[in-house]
């Protein structure tokens, strides 16, 4: 038998949802696209990149048809980038295998790629009705203080308490008003810190508020210390074109365009990372470097942070770029096109703005022997 707390969280939903542009249909294709573009990211952040993204590719068969570079570049500073190929991999599997259309169901979606649980499950619920509990970040919190899980509740036990609770509560409703109102309301009322108790319209069910823990809720582990990395990039200039390497399809910002670079190791000088990267990366050998940084860039990635220093160079040698990856020499227009990672895109701004890479060729100059 159901609870009667899920009927009062879809009539909230009903009455107080945000209007949001992917909430406003139920087609398949803009209800994956959204969900693919929500995992890890503000809403704010993906209203204008969705826009943009659908009318870039409003359709499957446009998202096959479209050049990964094309939507690497239409996800540029969206982050989690594999998430972007992946969407151009499922499109060409739809296209090639199910007529453009998608699954109706979540075990039927978890055989395309980059459909895990949860996209799978926001798809066929959201999309297709399919009464199937979908469990983000949002949900956990929520869930956590309702029941009130005093653990971790990503650990296997309490998460298989929660799903059989979810699994109970959505029995009787609407599956997308329901999944849609969890998360809702982790979002707008059962937020992370201090909590809108009042505004809740679980309140009366929740177990953490009358017990007193919902400041205490969910638990989670002590975070681990974020490492940082220096990492030298080499703006390298011939003939009013720089030099950019494109990075290994797999792994982190995979398919992204960046100006070589090496990552500084325990007890090696800067210029001695510069000069690896390059020739790695390249094939060229540092010749010399321009006194201080063109720019210094902070970023901070999901594992990691990072200090982007660019520095200005000349180099010689043939380019011979490595085994998994693609050198250019590109022009400012087509360096505005490719896509590159924030930070990248950062040095890159720098350069349009001060014109003094291209404008002045002279100072970064490669040595003619690199023209071979």
């Amino acid at each position: 038998m159901s609870p009667p707390w899920p009927h009062r969280l879809t009539s909230w939903y009903r009455a107080s949802h945000r209007d949001l542009p992917w909430r406003r249909t139920r087609e398949p294709y803009r209800v994956w696209i959204s969900e693919v573009m929500l995992q890890q990211t503000r809403v704010e952040t993906v209203i204008p990149y969705f826009e943009r993204f659908l009318a870039r590719f409003p359709t499957v068969e446009a998202l096959d048809a479209a050049p990964l570079e094309d939507v690497l570049k239409a996800w540029e500073g969206l982050g989690y980038y594999s998430r972007a190929r992946n969407l151009h991999a499922a499109a060409r599997e739809l296209v090639l295998h199910h007529g453009g259309r998608l699954p109706t169901t979540a075990a039927a979606l978890r055989e395309l790629p980059g459909f895990g649980p949860y996209t799978s499950a926001a798809v066929a619920s959201l999309a297709f009705g399919e009464r199937t509990p979908v469990v983000d970040g949002n949900v956990l919190r929520v869930m956590a203080r309702l029941l009130a899980v005093e653990v971790d509740p990503r650990g296997l036990h309490p998460r298989r308490r929660i799903d059989r609770a979810l699994e109970r509560a959505i029995s009787g409703e609407d599956p997308s008003a329901f999944n849609q109102g969890l998360m809702e309301l982790g979002a707008l009322v059962c937020v992370p810190r201090s909590p809108r108790c009042p505004l809740c319209p679980l309140r009366a069910d929740c177990t953490a508020a009358r017990r007193g823990l919902q400041e205490r809720l969910p638990v989670r582990p002590a975070r681990r210390p974020v490492p940082t990395h220096e990492v030298l990039a080499a703006i390298v200039v011939r003939a009013g074109k720089v030099l950019v390497v494109r990075r290994p399809r797999r792994g982190l910002l995979g398919g992204l365009w960046e100006f070589p670079c090496g990552t500084r190791q325990r007890n090696e000088s800067a210029d001695v990372a510069l000069q690896r990267g390059l020739r790695e990366k390249t094939g060229l050998a540092l010749r010399r470097t321009q006194p201080g940084p063109l720019t210094i860039v902070e970023h901070t990635f999901t594992h990691f942070h990072m200090t982007l220093v660019a520095r200005a160079c000349a180099a010689v040698g043939r380019v011979r770029p490595a085994a998994d990856s693609e050198v250019r020499w590109v022009t400012p227009a087509e360096l505005a096109a490719l896509p590159l990672s924030v930070p990248d895109r950062h040095v890159a701004g720098c350069l349009s703005r001060t014109r003094t890479s291209l404008a002045k060729p002279a100072i970064f100059l490669a040595s003619p022997r690199s023209r071979r």
